[in-house]
C-alpha cells in the first residue's frame, strides 16, 4: 500500500481513465508514476508530489507551500514540480505514468503526447492552457518530451495521495526532508494470454477540468 492507506499507484493508474488513449495490453508496464495535485486558498495554497516504481517503492514525496492565483495554476505548477523531480531520478528511456485529478490538464498531457507521434506535430485534439499556465506548460512539455513514453490518467482527488501534501504542506512538510533516493524498478515478470482492456478514453468525459481544491 502507498502513503496515507491508497492504493499503489500503479493500481490506481491502471483502473483509471486515460482521457484520448486507450489503455495497451502492458499499461503496467510503466517503469515510474507520479502523482502530482495543488491547492489553492486564499490564505495560501499548496503543492504535493509522489512518486513510486511500478512495484510500489516509492521514490520521492514533495509537499511545498505556495501562493498561486488560482486552482489551474497551482494543478499545472504542481505536475511541474512533480516532473521535475522525476527527471533527476529516472532515465530518460523510462515509460511514465502521470496521475492528476484534474480533468483538462490530463486531457492536455495526452493530447501533447499524441502530438509528438503525428507527422506535423498536430494535436487530434485541441489544446487550450489558462494563460497563466503558460510558462508551466511549456516546462510541462519539455519534461514529457525527456522520457520514452507517457499518458496521464484522470483520478479522483480523494484517491490522489499527493492531494494531503498539496491541501496541508506544512503538516506534511518533514516529507522533504526524506533523503533523495534513485530506485530503478524491478524488471517484469513475462506474462502470457494478455488482452488488452475496454478502451477508457471517453471515461468521465463531458466535463471542462474538475480538479480539486
Amino acid at each position: 500500500m502507498a502513503a496515507h492507506g491508497r492504493p499503489a499507484l500503479r493500481d490506481l493508474f491502471d483502473e483509471s481513465p486515460t482521457p484520448h488513449i486507450a489503455h495497451p495490453p502492458r499499461t503496467h508496464h510503466r517503469d515510474f508514476y507520479v502523482a502530482t495535485d495543488g491547492s489553492f486558498r486564499g490564505s495560501g495554497g499548496g503543492l504535493g508530489a509522489v512518486i513510486e516504481t511500478r512495484d510500489g517503492t516509492r521514490v520521492a514525496r514533495v509537499a511545498t507551500a505556495d501562493t498561486p492565483p488560482d486552482n489551474n495554476v497551482a494543478e499545472y505548477r504542481a505536475l511541474h514540480l512533480g516532473l521535475d523531480v522525476l527527471a533527476a531520478r529516472a532515465p530518460r528511456d523510462a515509460a511514465v505514468g502521470v496521475l492528476i485529478d484534474h480533468d483538462a490538464l490530463a486531457s492536455n498531457v495526452n493530447s501533447a503526447i499524441l502530438a509528438t507521434q503525428h507527422p506535423d506535430g498536430k494535436s487530434p485534439r485541441p489544446v487550450s492552457v489558462p494563460t497563466a499556465t503558460e510558462y508551466h506548460w511549456r516546462g510541462i512539455r519539455a519534461r514529457l518530451s525527456g522520457f520514452d513514453e507517457v499518458r496521464a490518467a484522470r483520478i479522483d482527488s480523494d484517491q490522489n495521495p499527493a492531494h494531503p501534501l498539496a491541501n496541508a504542506p506544512n503538516q506534511y512538510r518533514h516529507v522533504n526532508r526524506e533523503p533523495d533516493r534513485c530506485v530503478l524498478p524491478e524488471a517484469p515478470e513475462p506474462s502470457a494470454g494478455e488482452f488488452p482492456p475496454p478502451s477508457r478514453a471517453d471515461r468521465h468525459s463531458g466535463g471542462s477540468g474538475r480538479a480539486s481544491d
